[in-house]
């Protein structure tokens, strides 16, 4: 039967409604189509709620539509599932609700699904449509790269930010803070942190920007922060022990919980970045942005340990300080511009 290509990217970008809300579950994004016209779109708004198939039908039914139901078709990014979790299975719903044709951006790769979904309906009589366009397939792959990455690879989704004067510095190795972005710019890092579970930054950047690492200039939660110190150097003076917020300190001394303060022990004989994944999806951490200095991120970088970067590059000069990170086995995925800042996103190289 034949899809449409657009409705499928609707749905994508329905889906991204659902970043940093539905963890450790997938962003999808869902509508019904009626004879040219959509008659219910919805999305996975957050973990534990209802699925995208599930509010599309819904918004469909609350518009006195539901005896369409039965000649529409359903575009959804992956798989409905077919076992139950925190909410029943949408392929029985689909069934339910005789959906006669659905329209699949990707499978969906956890076990307990992967392709039963799709059999379930077919089984059912349902018309099954899996999209084989290899735009669409790849950017429903990466849209659940972090349901998938923590599912199948037991490490969160990792994202490198970083923001760069135009001559390429990111710090000035001091006390004294180097502005770079601009509040627009700013506000975009705080709306990132909201998405992400985890934030994890180095002893250095600790210790020279006494930051917050905190959710402060957009709505939404504050991830949980963590900090690198081996030796357990850190002075209680700094802002990071005094937010009232959970830190996390991975060193090689102690395990140990104090108050709002989990101290994580690593080994001295295991390279930190061969442990730091397991520990991190130990702790729940499903997607982390690493907001560190230039040590700390070349090291994600060399060890090919990231999923995603995100530079922002102003328009100013520095002529000394801290050198950025060079980007290397990426391929460029956008650039938008902020105000006289440049946001790139960078994808690992196929």
């Amino acid at each position: 039967m034949q899809y449409f290509p657009a409705y499928m990217w609707r749905c994508l970008e329905l889906a991204k409604k659902g970043r940093g809300k539905v963890e450790p579950n997938p962003m999808v994004g869902a509508l019904l189509l009626h004879q040219d016209k959509v008659i219910g779109e919805g999305f996975h708004e957050a973990y534990g709620l209802a699925h995208a198939e599930v509010n599309a039908i819904n918004d469909a039914i609350s518009y006195g539509r539901q005896d369409l139901l039965k000649d529409a078709t359903l575009y959804v990014t992956l798989e409905p599932c077919s076992h139950y979790g925190k909410t029943a299975p949408c392929a029985d719903l689909i069934i339910q609700k005789k959906i006669p044709h659905v329209v699949i951006g990707c499978l969906d790769p956890n076990p307990e699904v992967n392709g039963n979904g799709v059999k379930k309906l077919k089984e059912a009589g349902i018309e099954v449509t899996i999209i084989h366009d290899q735009a669409i397939k790849d950017a429903a792959e990466k849209l659940i790269l972090p349901f998938t990455r923590p599912l199948l690879d037991h490490r969160p989704y990792i994202i490198l930010k970083w923001a760069e004067t135009a001559d390429g510095y990111m710090g000035s190795g001091t006390h004294e803070r180097l502005r770079i972005s601009n509040a627009f710019s700013d506000r975009l890092v705080h709306k990132w942190r909201s998405e992400t579970t985890g934030i994890l930054i180095g002893k250095n950047t600790a210790l020279l920007d006494d930051p917050l690492l905190n959710n402060r200039l957009w709505p939404g939660p504050s991830p949980v922060r963590m900090v690198i110190d081996k030796e357990l150097e850190l002075p209680s003076s700094l802002k990071l022990f005094k937010a009232g917020t959970p830190l996390v300190i991975f060193n090689y001394h102690k395990n140990q919980q104090l108050d709002q303060v989990n101290y994580v022990q690593l080994k001295r004989d295991i390279p930190l970045l061969k442990q730091l994944p397991g520990q991190l999806y130990a702790l729940k951490i499903y997607s982390l942005m690493v907001e560190g200095g230039p040590a700390l991120l070349r090291s994600f970088i060399n060890e090919a340990l990231w999923d995603e970067i995100r530079v922002i590059k102003s328009g100013q000069l520095s002529r000394q300080g801290l050198s950025s990170p060079e980007i290397i086995k990426a391929s460029l995925f956008k650039n938008e511009n902020l105000l006289g800042d440049q946001v790139s996103y960078y994808y690992p190289q196929p």
